[in-house]
């Protein structure tokens, strides 16, 4: 069977998990994923067949991020997509590879990325946390956990620790930043950089915005 033809499948499942109730973690997450996963595959000259199933399958569990059990996402989205990819006959010989490349992709999951492979569907899922997308993403689950925008005495961290457990803008210094500095493929540190520019232009408009006297 053909790649494109497994894929179907893979979408066919995970359409039934991703859910607009979490739009940081719908349908067009995975697509976006997908998408930039291939991109890194063609330009790093990696295998396809391990990269497609594993960016499809990387948040099979969707864990929420207030959740103590977050930092085990990954690790029971790789158990979970390994029970499909077998119930539907995908080659076994990737597996193990597979495996990998979804449990290493979490960022507060700390396990090392051991392929080409792995590490092309970590920094795809993590560009998806970057740019003008990983704001949206950013504060659409900010919503969701009822987070205000910002500190009002110090929006920026620029005198504090950044507390993302309380105010949407200290997550990018808490985390976001701190995950482009974590791209690993060339193809992906040079587009990292690309998104990493555009979060930092948004926050210089909001100082702007948001600052006495700003009208």
């Amino acid at each position: 069977m053909k790649l494109d033809q497994w894929e179907s499948q893979f979408f066919a499942e995970i359409s039934k998990i991703a859910s607009n109730d979490d739009p940081a973690h719908d349908i067009c997450h995975f697509r976006r994923v997908v998408n930039l996963a291939k991109n890194l595959c063609r330009k790093e000259s990696a295998d396809e067949n391990i990269v497609v199933p594993a960016a499809w399958l990387h948040d099979m569990v969707i864990v929420p991020k207030d959740s103590p059990l977050r930092s085990k996402a990954s690790q029971l989205s790789a158990k979970k997509a390994l029970e499909f990819l077998r119930a539907i006959q995908y080659p076994s010989e990737y597996f193990a590879v597979i495996e990998n490349a979804i449990e290493a992709h979490s960022f507060s999951a700390n396990i090392e990325a051991k392929s080409l492979e792995a590490r092309i569907v970590q920094d795809a899922d993590r560009l998806d946390g970057l740019g003008a997308i990983g704001i949206a993403r950013c504060f659409a689950t900010a919503g969701l956990l009822k987070r205000a925008f910002y500190e009002i005495e110090d929006p920026f961290c620029d005198e504090r620790e950044p507390n993302d457990a309380e105010f949407t803008i200290d997550h990018f210094y808490k985390k976001l930043f701190k995950t482009a500095e974590t791209l690993k493929t060339k193809s992906g540190i040079e587009e990292g950089r690309k998104r990493v520019l555009v979060m930092k232009n948004y926050l210089d408009s909001l100082r702007g915005e948001i600052s006495e006297g700003a009208i």
